[in-house]
């Protein structure tokens, strides 16, 4: 397994997050190329700003904007950069204090992602369990996670890492209507 470790958002990262973004990736998977252009515009008009707003964990931040464009309350989370000496993805966590229940437009508490060129060589894997100790340190018994039902790479991830198919579900219309998989982490 490669040497991966997650690392909060910095300026002596930034210009790799920023070159993954320029080269096509993005740390969304629906309105992915909206996503990169919106976060390069934001990295351009104030870096600082941006790398601030990575990290919110009393969900001080704007509202939210779903993928059908309509807002939502801003739930307390953080983003991290996995990285192997190099940028290769990011996780993300979202939590509501004192429940490991969720909002219904929130599909799962953990999402991340892996640039294509970092693909196939267990970096998410390491990501999602060096990110489980932070949802337990909050005091959540259970994470969900949701990924779509072809992404096989995704599913593997999380059953690496102790996750039980709980169930196929319709996504919302925000999401695309959409089959997805729910998946359980247990962390009791």
């Amino acid at each position: 397994m490669p040497d991966v470790s997650l690392v909060r958002p910095s300026a002596a990262e930034l210009p790799a997050y920023r070159d993954a973004l320029a080269r096509g990736w993005s740390p969304a998977s629906i309105r992915a190329a909206e996503t990169a252009r919106e976060h390069l515009a934001k990295i351009a008009a104030d870096a600082a700003g941006f790398l601030a707003g990575l990290d919110d964990e009393d969900a001080k931040g704007d509202p939210v904007r779903l993928p059908d464009g309509s807002l939502v309350p801003r739930l307390p989370g953080f983003t991290r950069w996995i990285w192997d000496g190099d940028f290769c993805g990011s996780i993300g966590f979202r939590w509501q204090p004192g429940t490991s229940a969720l909002p219904p437009h929130v599909l799962g508490h953990i999402g991340y992602g892996v640039v294509p060129w970092k693909r196939g060589a267990g970096h998410a894997k390491r990501a999602l369990a060096l990110l489980l100790p932070e949802a337990r340190r909050r005091g959540l018994d259970a994470v969900a996670l949701t990924t779509d039902a072809d992404n096989i790479a995704s599913q593997r991830v999380i059953l690496a890492c102790g996750g039980t198919l709980v169930e196929r579900f319709r996504k919302p219309a925000a999401y695309g209507d959409a089959e997805g998989l729910r998946f359980r982490i247990a962390l009791a």
